[in-house]
């Protein structure tokens, strides 16, 4: 689907109105200075298809039983599997951590990404994006609150707020989805409304009866009126 320029003006300047009113309801989330991007990265992988309760308790316990990125580097992956196991997919994601760890140690002789944020994004991005099991979420993630780069990621209520509401397709990928509201961000604001949409997302706009009487955005959500008021007559 192609988007001409006036469409996309059109959906920056929705996007913006967006950005503007979940500030005035949440207020701008509070900016924490730049996290380890490789703790980053690492806990991002092991949010991949669980949920953040779960990723919470994977990314303790792997800490827990590895105080060092060496003891992980030390052990076997049925070891380091054993140990993120409430996060699921283990042993997918315990062969990731020990592969990006072993190829951060080659890379720059220590087990550090710090070297990452010293790059400009687009050389970071693709450098990220070469590792396998990092995708676009991921990758803005680390950028994002590693580096404390402008960049926006997209998680799945993201995804779905922004479908919701029009500005983007309903039919696109998240991948896809990273690329088509990157340009319509407000500067400076990436951070703020990404973690405000999430917030919106899982209190508003929930994926499963969504309290659409309670809605920030009624003139762009693309939900029938006829299922928005069966929404609000369920949630009686």
């Amino acid at each position: 689907m192609s988007i001409f320029p006036a469409a996309i003006q059109e959906r920056a300047l929705a996007l913006e109105k967006v950005a503007e009113a979940l500030e005035q309801r949440y207020g701008v989330p509070h900016k924490d200075p730049p996290s380890d991007p490789l703790e980053v990265l690492i806990s991002t992988i092991l949010s991949q298809n669980t949920n953040d309760r779960n990723r919470y308790l994977a990314y303790a316990k792997l800490k827990e039983r590895f105080p060092t990125y060496e003891a992980i580097l030390a052990a076997d992956q049925e070891e380091i599997a054993q140990a993120i196991k409430v996060g699921g997919l283990a042993q997918q994601k315990a062969g990731r951590i020990k592969e990006i760890l072993c190829w951060v140690r080659e890379r720059w002789g220590r087990v550090t990404l710090s070297p990452i944020c010293e790059m400009g994004t687009e050389e970071a991005m693709g450098v990220l994006l070469g590792l396998r099991g990092v995708g676009l979420k991921t990758a803005n993630c680390v950028l994002a609150f590693g580096c404390g780069r402008d960049v926006f990621p997209v998680d799945t209520h993201i995804l779905r707020v922004t479908k919701r509401l029009g500005l983007i397709p309903a039919n696109v990928t998240a991948e896809r989805a990273h690329k088509l509201l990157a340009p319509l961000v407000p500067i400076g604001k990436a951070i703020s409304l990404h973690l405000n949409l999430i917030r919106y997302g899982r209190e508003i706009c929930r994926a499963r009866q969504p309290r659409c009487g309670l809605c920030l955005f009624p003139e762009l959500c693309t939900v029938p009126l006829e299922a928005r008021g069966e929404r609000r007559l369920a949630q009686r």
